[in-house]
């Protein structure tokens, strides 16, 4: 095994990824899901089981997918730039994070409708997973187990997208800009944890 193969392989091993930590970061995609749901909750009058099945699966589906394309992508240039690889993953999460926590902080209002027809449904699902394409990139860099991976951010994203349904259709938009930005602060918190192990492990 020649050198350089030894330091690729420290190189991983230094940005792998546990499950705990795999965990954190589906919850903090899933959160733009939860927000959008919980404006689905209040904009409907009654929730029933389909409704929250649309949710769940339209949401959950599509921030599974998005990290899978992503990691496809990423996967086409990690041996380039192999040596900046924990700086892409932490620029990534940081300016994900961060344009969460903006957007929720712009405004509280639930611009949503009762609508839970397939054209809508994509548009929203499509339009809250596109966080979860770029950290699929981030995750080509990383030792992760990319099925696991985008299997458990289905799943995660699945639930809590049908728990922000019912808290929406209870409870009002309360919950909203708070999700958003609790989900942006762990996300960067994930970005920097990722950089600060690695320089420790450099050093």
């Amino acid at each position: 095994m020649s050198l350089s193969t030894l330091q690729s392989l420290n190189s991983l091993t230094s940005l792998s990824m546990g499950f705990l930590e795999l965990l954190i970061i589906a919850v903090g995609l899933a959160m733009d899901a939860f927000a959008v749901s919980v404006c689905k909750g209040l904009a409907v009058g009654r929730v029933r089981a389909s409704h929250a099945l649309k949710v769940g699966v339209w949401f959950g589906g599509f921030q599974a997918l998005m990290p899978l394309v992503g990691y496809a992508l990423g996967v086409s240039f990690a041996q380039v730039v192999e040596q900046f690889d924990h700086w892409i993953a932490f620029v990534l999460l940081s300016i994900i994070g961060i344009n969460m926590i903006r957007e929720a902080r712009e405004g509280d209002s639930c611009g949503s409708n009762s609508d839970f027809s397939w054209r809508i449904m994509l548009a929203m699902a499509v339009a809250t997973s596109i966080d979860a394409l770029a950290v699929g990139v981030s995750f080509a860099f990383l030792r992760v187990n990319v099925v696991w991976a985008v299997v458990t951010i289905g799943v995660i994203t699945f639930l809590l997208s049908i728990v922000g349904l019912l808290l929406g259709n209870r409870f009002g938009c309360r919950f909203k800009s708070k999700a958003e930005i609790v989900g942006g602060a762990i996300l960067v918190a994930m970005g920097v944890k990722i950089l600060i192990e690695h320089l420790s492990a450099a050093a």
